[in-house]
């Protein structure tokens, strides 16, 4: 499968490389410096500053995880888990907490498995869906563009029909990035569009199969049985796909962004998330409530508008970063 091991650069040769952040831990602790001050740096000074744990205590930890997105579910979840650890361990100091604060989130983030399944010996086929102005569209040519970089032959399905601007906005990043793209005119059945692109790449023997979808939230029913005819259209063609379905969420739309991701899993069998914007938001503890209340793994995050700025999710490298003291010295730490 593939390119015989040989990299394909795409029409700009090396420049995607040279564009390539050399420290991806810089840059998410970065992109992340809103919600560390709007959300960390808060929890920081109320451990430290407070005497005693008691109701007013509660109350404020409360107050600071709703203000930072995690939501009423997890962030009840989180004071219960912490409480019984000053139960447990017999903890006096607030100080003390900080760190079982960390271990908590750490084993919600690490609960779900955020590696992406790959189909190793065939094509890999991944559905894309989400609604309008969430960053979709872009984050399907970033994820083209790492998978053309570790040399895998990749093809983009263009099956959000309703929105021409969809279909012209990922034929200007597959010429950019020399991927081949399926297309049909404006208005045409999403789900020949799909039909055509899976033959194409079986034919083509392609490695991977990314393929867009509408995102018209208003008309939600319509959606949806668009979307399960898309998947039972891949499934009589390539019966083990899709390989992933996943669901892209704007960062900055907080808890409307959970309940899109409600709305979508109740209808199809979303397999990952892909969490976009996550540097325009102070608020950026909406991941933390997405994986603790869907029990659904965040597989990318994008923290900027560059096509190496979506990585795969690492709970621990996010954490790292989220936590980090500006003293810190940042350390190169990167998920393949």
């Amino acid at each position: 499968m593939g390119n015989n091991g040989e990299k394909k650069k795409g029409l700009f040769g090396g420049v995607f490389d040279k564009l390539k952040p050399q420290n991806w831990f810089n840059k998410l602790k970065k992109g992340l410096d809103k919600t560390r001050k709007g959300f960390v740096f808060k929890m920081k000074g109320l451990f430290r500053l407070r005497d005693v744990i008691d109701d007013d205590f509660w109350d404020e930890l409360e107050e600071i995880l709703l203000t930072a997105d995690v939501g009423m579910d997890t962030t009840e979840y989180i004071i219960e888990e912490m409480k019984e650890a000053v139960d447990e361990h017999y903890i006096e100091q607030p100080s003390h907490l900080y760190e079982v604060m960390k271990d908590k989130l750490s084993e919600i983030m690490e609960k779900e498995n955020s590696d992406m399944i790959m189909n190793e010996d065939g094509l890999t086929i991944i559905l894309v869906v989400g609604v309008n102005g969430t960053g979709k569209t872009t984050s399907i040519a970033k994820m083209a563009n790492r998978y053309m970089q570790e040399g895998k032959k990749v093809i983009i399905a263009a099956a959000d029909t309703f929105r021409a601007a969809a279909i012209e906005q990922l034929e200007v990043w597959t010429r950019k990035l020399d991927i081949e793209i399926i297309k049909h005119k404006e208005g045409s059945d999403p789900s020949a569009v799909v039909y055509d692109a899976v033959v194409a790449s079986l034919a083509r023997r392609a490695d991977v199969l990314i393929i867009d979808t509408a995102g018209r939230l208003h008309s939600k029913v319509n959606l949806m049985n668009e979307l399960q005819k898309i998947r039972k259209v891949i499934k009589r063609n390539c019966p083990e796909g899709p390989h992933e379905t996943l669901l892209v969420l704007d960062a900055t739309n907080g808890q409307n962004a959970l309940v899109q991701a409600k709305t979508f899993q109740k209808a199809i069998d979303i397999t990952g998330i892909v969490l976009t914007k996550l540097d325009g938001t102070a608020r950026g503890g909406i991941i933390i409530a997405i994986v603790h209340d869907l029990n659904v793994p965040v597989k990318f995050i994008g923290v900027g508008e560059g096509v190496y700025d979506l990585r795969p999710f690492d709970a621990r490298n996010f954490l790292d970063a989220l936590f980090a003291e500006e003293s810190e010295p940042a350390e190169v730490v990167e998920k393949a």
